[in-house]
């Protein structure tokens, strides 16, 4: 994957409950993709825009309503995958064994959550390159963020739709010219 580890970073931090550095990680966002791919740019740009339109208590809001209370959209990838199943509860026990073994501990959070899942790819190319890592990105990630971003597509109140499509683009980018440079 040529998407840097400070990227992963970043989205992990957007994608997580809003705090007072919000701006500073989307532009810092902005500034880690260096106008590649200019799609992503756009859509963070969109959202930095929401931001400055809005008060810290309503970004908060408007996290609580995309993602936890009643969400839209589940930030959870074994949610996307599996719905409330045991086979999420399977995933999820894989996901602890997989970060463990890589030395990757979460906290304060389920394991499948979409941040946590960026975090663990922002280890570096030990944690990405890992047969555990590649799984959990190509066949974990990318399709629950395809799904989050099809539930969020019908629904312009939440600004959150533009950084999850961001994300998207950006991962597949990276992917696709990982695979184009093997």
């Amino acid at each position: 994957m040529t998407m840097r580890n400070e990227g992963l970073e970043l989205f992990a931090g957007l994608l997580e409950y809003p705090t007072s550095a919000l701006p500073g990680q989307v532009e810092a966002c902005i500034e880690c993709l260096d106008a590649e791919p200019p799609e992503a740019v756009a859509m963070l740009a969109k959202f930095q825009h929401e931001l400055e339109h809005h008060s810290p208590a309503q970004m908060e809001e408007l996290y609580t309503r995309t993602f936890d209370m009643q969400p839209v959209c589940y930030p959870y990838v074994g949610y996307h995958l599996f719905g409330e199943s045991y086979k999420r509860g399977a995933f999820m026990a894989k996901l602890v064994e997989g970060y463990r073994a890589l030395g990757y501990a979460v906290e304060n959070e389920l394991p499948d959550h979409v941040a946590v899942v960026l975090h663990f790819l922002a280890l570096g190319t030990r944690a990405r390159d890992s047969e555990f890592g590649r799984t959990l990105l190509l066949e974990g990630l990318l399709p629950a963020l395809e799904k989050m971003t099809a539930a969020l597509e019908g629904e312009p109140s939440s600004p959150y739709g533009a950084v999850l499509s961001a994300l998207r683009l950006v991962l597949d980018d990276s992917t696709e010219k990982e695979t184009v440079d093997a």
